[in-house]
């Protein structure tokens, strides 16, 4: 019996295949494909390989011999269908692949915003599961859209050091809070009461609901502590967001400088507030750029708060509301983690800048 192909891979090979496993945007079968040829570099036999990944012994050695003759495009390519490894019908294949991969990218079907699987396989006379291969194996879904906008603050870069400037060297003797309102928070109780989760069935609720009034959560994140300073208001003016600088004003040590991330919602600019500011020269505003509230670490806790608590609640009146969202801050409060930013300005910057490139190539 023939001996298997030896694997050697070269440290930036090992890297690219363990990130294919890692990865939760791998497909399937590359992270299989990947695992066999991690496992063959490690001197397992075909059968042994088998074994571990519950496959056959005949899988593991195609795809063995495709890498130790193609490299990474041997494991990332379909192989041809009916028998034929060769010639025409694997140009033909590759041509239809490519076809697909354009029209994906640079077109839209006629009275619809993109392709799906079925409507492009039947505009290009294949299968809709070969269109399905070409966007798995590509990392394709034309179905999901993920939103985004670049500030055009002219002085982002300015206010970008200022705030990135406390994450990662904050002053001496200070502390620095993230500040931010959730308004309109609704009340919502559903008009029937929900199934709930049981083995092989998810809990129900009700699509519909009655709605029983709003409240508005203004939240201050310690960013070094995680610990958070919460109010529930019925209104978001300036007159709240004053009260609301008083109370953490209030709440921290007397010897201590407060500086407050905020984004540029006219309320954080009234000049009552401003003269306030002036009154008390302990605390300081500094100002995220317009169209980047990712910047406000205490985005992260309204969408904790929103995921672990409203999403699914059921509140019959507001008070009930502002008494759970109550209690999940004090609970967030019992064992406290703070965000911990990571990125840098320049690291920042290079994103921006690559996106405001590519949307003047649009």
């Amino acid at each position: 019996m023939n001996s298997a192909v030896t694997i050697n891979l070269t440290p930036e090979e090992q890297a690219v295949l363990e990130q294919h496993v890692r990865s939760r945007k791998t497909p399937m079968r590359l992270i299989e494909r990947s695992r066999i040829i991690l496992l063959a570099a490690d001197g397992l036999t075909n059968i042994e390989i088998a074994e571990q990944l519950y496959i056959s012994a005949h899988k593991v050695g195609r795809w063995r011999n495709r890498y130790a003759k193609f490299g990474f495009s041997g494991i990332e390519r379909e192989l041809p269908r009916g028998g034929n490894h060769g010639g025409k019908k694997t140009a033909d294949q590759e041509r239809l692949r490519s076809k697909i991969l354009q029209m994906t990218t640079q077109s839209k079907p006629q009275g619809a915003t993109h392709w799906s699987t079925r409507t492009l396989a039947k505009e290009l006379g294949t299968t809709h599961s070969f269109v399905n291969r070409v966007w798995q194996d590509s990392g394709l879904k034309p179905h999901l859209a993920q939103g985004f906008k670049v500030s055009n603050d002219p002085k982002f870069e300015e206010k970008l050091v200022d705030v990135v400037g406390l994450y990662l060297s904050p002053p001496e003797n200070a502390a620095v809070f993230c500040v931010d309102e959730k308004s309109s928070i609704q009340s919502l109780d559903r008009t029937q009461p929900g199934l709930p989760m049981k083995k092989g069935r998810a809990g129900t609720m009700t699509h519909d609901y009655k709605r029983h009034g709003t409240s508005t959560l203004f939240a201050a994140l310690d960013v070094f502590s995680g610990e958070v300073i919460g109010e529930c208001k019925s209104q978001h003016r300036h007159q709240e967001f004053l009260s609301f600088l008083k109370t953490i004003e209030k709440q921290t040590p007397k010897e201590l400088e407060l500086h407050l991330i905020v984004d540029n919602y006219s309320t954080h600019k009234h000049e009552n507030v401003r003269k306030w500011l002036t009154r008390n020269k302990r605390v300081t505003l500094h100002f995220i750029p317009t169209s980047s509230s990712w910047l406000n670490l205490v985005e992260r806790f309204f969408g904790l708060l929103t995921q672990r608590q409203l999403r699914r609640g059921v509140f019959t009146s507001v008070k009930e509301l502002e008494e759970a969202i109550g209690q999940f801050i004090d609970r967030h409060n019992q064992t406290p983690e703070p965000f911990v930013w990571t990125k840098t300005v320049d690291q920042i910057m290079e994103k921006v800048v690559r996106a405001k490139i590519a949307l003047q190539n649009i």
